[in-house]
């Protein structure tokens, strides 16, 4: 048998502090008891910071177990107490460490009993919590013969309530205004919701929030007891949180008062999920005597980058100022390029990235991003035509998102009326018609020569069920319209008609997110304009779909692919290269956000989040017309956030056809 013997670490450990810091770096760290507010900016060492402060406190004598650690995934918190432990050996492992819901369920599971709550209770998942929504559901569907939205839409209503401590009967009107007619039956769906889950003994992630939070409001000698493990709180990303874990925090450190907050105001862009940068900004009310540290020192990107962003997160006057310094040597001056229009703009971006990569940048290493998915529609379809290899952060391409499939179902299924998959598709879109009730309707159509025909002299009707005959009429009124030869010449009324004949409706129901498809389906029906009939447009897409599965640039590095995003899903990110594109008024800011309260400056820090994402090149692109449905086009104005950038802070780039 082979001995195998761990060593034990040198009993003279010590981590150099000064070496490993610069001087914000070092006076956050070492900072003594009491609150402290850390004012990260992009690319300062955020994530250094925190991990070094833990590290401080430990061998200052904290006890590890004493400490907690709040942070936004179960990663980062795995990847900072490996760092800690790096630095101070196995204390770090009995550091409270973990999501909020992660020390929530720690917490609740050790006092389950004394809360009134059976100590063996379940947690439910996303997916397992929609499930349940389904059920809420669907046995309401059973009394009054009508769904009317999706456990998806229900869900993000509830958790949004949940996070920001606001009743339904006010979030709905503001948030979703397109349900208020609905609210009683989404107030009777969340009760129904709830008593199946206490009868169940089960919680939805919300719960783990909202039911510590009872707990520590209402003091007394449990509240004493759960806030009194820990001598020491931290959160990482401050400027996210939620008006409820802001709460809990407070409520976890009040009586020590020993609170450490690592965040950057001008990086908060998630108020859409309940984050609120008021949290930030209220600190030092909140915890008078604070001590306030920034890290400005920022090694990511260029100083001419860093200079732009400056001074474009200077306009938004509520905000707790600081000015990112560059430890990174001079470089290029950030492009501002004007282009004609959508297309125009999608083949300057392949051909520079093009250029970059045949000058050594790899793919990987460059990036496009964007206000909304849309955006990027005309850029996927020229990628693809160039078979340059792509990747899109939401996991799905454009023309591969569902509610795209499911109006372009509806056009080929009146171009091919064979098309057994586009008309099972658009069957199982109506009201009262599930899988199997398709799957007969097709039978029908699928035995008579021309389907299309059938359906529209309703030969299926012995099979259409009494629950679906209203939303079987209105099918076969838009079939009827798609027909029309008046229409097959036309694809983006195409389109629109089959958002006005109840898809709209449906996203509505169907997506928490269904303003932003449906902004989706009317850039493309914009897109479909172009084309002179419906049979071309489809072809287009085909094509796109085969070129797709080709892509290629450099066969020996078949995972070198560019990526494309979303700002809010690239936070955190960074790339050698950066291209922003879509920088005109009501598309960058957004118009709707600019009607919203604070909405204005939530888009500008969305905009500072973009540029900081680049570490030597940044590219921004607006468009002079814009394409709209019925073949119109509009002049398009510049984003504000370009023009009130002084112009020294950027390059013109006059853009010309060569030939």
């Amino acid at each position: 048998m082979k001995r195998y013997l761990l060593s034990s670490p040198p009993a003279d450990l010590q981590v150099d502090y000064e070496k490993d810091l610069n001087a914000s770096q070092l006076e956050a760290v070492r900072a003594g008891p009491g609150p402290v507010l850390i004012i990260a900016g992009a690319g300062t060492g955020k994530t250094r910071t925190l991990t070094y402060r833990v590290a401080y406190l430990i061998e200052q004598g904290l006890a590890a177990d004493s400490i907690a650690l709040c942070t936004f995934t179960n990663k980062a918190a795995r990847e900072m107490l490996r760092r800690v432990e790096h630095l101070v050996q196995e204390e770090a492992r009995r550091v409270w460490g973990g999501t909020f819901h992660h020390l929530a369920n720690r917490l609740l599971r050790i006092h389950a009993q004394e809360a009134g709550f059976p100590d063996g209770y379940t947690i439910l998942d996303q997916e397992d919590a929609r499930d349940l929504l389904d059920d809420c559901i669907a046995a309401r569907g059973e009394r009054d013969e009508r769904i009317f939205m999706s456990s998806g839409a229900l869900n993000a209503l509830l958790g949004l309530a949940a996070n920001t401590g606001r009743p339904l009967e006010e979030l709905v009107p503001s948030c979703a205004p397109e349900l208020v007619s609905r609210l009683e039956e989404i107030l009777e769906l969340a009760e129904d919701y709830r008593q199946r889950k206490q009868k169940m003994a089960l919680m939805d992630f919300d719960d783990l929030l909202t039911r510590l939070y009872a707990l520590l409001a209402a003091g007394g000698e449990l509240a004493e007891r759960i806030a009194g493990r820990f001598q020491h709180v931290l959160v990482d990303e401050y400027q996210d949180i939620s008006r409820i874990q802001a709460e809990i925090v407070d409520l976890l450190a009040a009586a020590h008062g020993n609170l450490t907050v690592v965040g950057d105001d001008a990086q908060s862009i998630y108020s859409f999920r309940g984050a609120d940068p008021d949290i930030t900004l209220t600190f030092e009310q909140r915890w008078p005597g604070a001590r306030l540290v920034k890290l400005e020192d920022n090694y990511r990107s260029s100083p001419e980058i860093l200079a732009l962003a400056n001074r474009s997160i200077a306009f938004n006057l509520r905000q707790i100022p600081k000015a990112l310094r560059a430890t990174r040597p001079a470089g290029e001056m950030p492009a501002r390029i004007v282009v004609r229009d959508a297309g125009m703009q999608a083949e300057l971006v392949c051909q520079r990235i093009a250029e970059l990569f045949d000058e050594g940048t790899p793919l990987a290493e460059m990036a496009v991003l964007y206000r909304s998915h849309h955006d990027s529609m005309e850029l996927q379809v020229e990628l693809t035509r160039r078979k340059i290899p792509f990747s899109v952060r939401s996991g799905l391409r454009f023309f591969e998102q569902a509610h795209i499939k499911d109006v372009l179902a509806h056009l080929r299924l009146v171009e091919n009326p064979k098309d057994a998959l586009s008309w099972l598709r658009v069957l199982k879109l109506q009201a009262g018609i599930g899988r199997r009730s398709a799957a007969r309707i097709w039978e029908v159509l699928e035995g008579d020569i021309d389907p299309l025909q059938a359906a529209l002299s309703d030969a299926p009707s012995s099979v259409v069920h009494r629950r679906a005959r209203q939303s079987w009429n209105r099918l076969r009124e838009l079939l009827v319209l798609l027909d029309a030869d008046e229409i097959r010449s036309q694809p983006g009324q195409a389109i629109q008609a089959v958002l006005e004949h109840g898809y709209a409706d449906h996203l509505a129901d169907l997506y928490p997110n269904s303003k932003n498809r449906l902004e989706d389906l009317v850039s493309l029906a914009a897109y479909a304009e172009r084309f002179e009939d419906r049979v071309s447009f489809l072809s287009e897409l085909n094509l796109l779909a085969s070129f797709a599965a080709e892509e290629v640039l450099d066969p020996g590095r078949p995972e070198d692919r560019l990526v494309l995003s979303t700002v809010h899903q690239a936070k955190g990110l960074e790339w050698d290269a950066v291209f922003v594109i879509g920088l005109n008024e009501g598309r960058f800011p957004h118009y709707r956000a600019q009607a919203e309260p604070g909405g204005l400056d939530e888009e500008r820090r969305l905009f500072y989040v973009a540029v900081t994402r680049a570490r030597r090149l940044l590219h921004l692109l607006s468009c002079q017309i814009e394409d709209r449905p019925g073949r119109r086009q509009l002049i398009s104005k510049a984003s504000r956030f370009l023009v009130e950038l002084p112009d020294r802070v950027t390059e013109i780039w006059r853009v010309e056809r060569g030939g």
